[in-house]
């Protein structure tokens, strides 16, 4: 959910991302992971963007994995093997407070091979620096600060000051989201308005995948489909789908 939020907002607020990670503004377009890929890879914290003159590789992480530095080095030489000659800017992105020493690795070893890559800690970066792009306001209530309930309230208000009603409720709902990691769920409805935030992409995005999770979980109890449909809301051939999906699966 946090991951698939952040790449949401790189995605369609590539431009403040640039401003922040780059420090220009430039335009940026998506890059679909398969034009990278020799062979299948889970690209779902992953999103990668491309300049005239360079490329953005973004990794939002909510917690440290030990694999992530090897992930970079593999990224830089299938985006070389794609993109000769456009340089690549590698950012590891981490959402939520760790003592872990492995948020702190910003390199990978093998050999005589040395590979670098750059980490965003977002509770070391000031908050304030947040509520300067509207893409990144979001991260407002993870950054640097006396109280992050505060910069959720800011976040909030400066929201609801935008005039597109599609791009406000998007970045309502991932301030919503994203502020999780910090805060109780009471307090970041004290502060976001619902009414704006059930109109986003995200948010149904998300209900629909709680949907989906519980019909499978339903689809493995037995229960019938019908039923199934009329408690979640999903549609027949929806869980049908699932059923099919959940079938061709091989069983350990």
């Amino acid at each position: 959910m946090y991951d698939d939020t952040c790449k949401f907002l790189a995605e369609h607020f590539s431009a403040d991302f640039a401003s922040w990670l780059l420090g220009e503004t430039v335009t940026l377009t998506a890059i679909q992971p398969s034009e990278l890929a020799l062979e299948p890879i889970r690209a779902d914290a992953m999103i990668l963007l491309q300049s005239e003159d360079s490329i953005l590789h973004i990794e939002f992480q909510t917690l440290p994995k030990e694999n992530i530095p090897f992930r970079m080095l593999d990224y830089r030489v299938r985006g070389h093997r794609r993109y000769k000659g456009k340089p690549m800017r590698q950012v590891v992105i981490y959402l939520k407070p760790t003592t872990s020493e492995l948020a702190y690795q910003n390199s990978y070893d093998l050999e005589r091979t040395h590979h670098e890559f750059d980490v965003v800690r977002l509770w070391e970066q000031p908050a304030t620096l947040f509520l300067e792009y509207p893409g990144l306001l979001p991260f407002a209530a993870l950054g640097q600060s006396e109280s992050p309930a505060e910069m959720l309230r800011q976040a909030t208000q400066l929201v609801e000051q935008l005039e597109e009603p599609t791009e406000k409720a998007n970045l309502m709902a991932a301030s919503a989201i994203l502020a999780g990691l910090r805060l109780e769920e009471d307090v970041i409805y004290r502060l976001v308005r619902r009414d704006i935030m059930q109109e986003s992409v995200i948010y149904r995005s998300i209900q629909n995948d709680e949907k989906r999770a519980i019909a499978l979980n339903l689809l493995r109890g037995g229960v019938d489909t019908n039923l199934i449909a009329s408690s979640t809301g999903l549609s027949i051939e929806e869980v049908q789908q699932l059923q099919q999906q959940m079938n061709a699966v091989p069983q350990s």
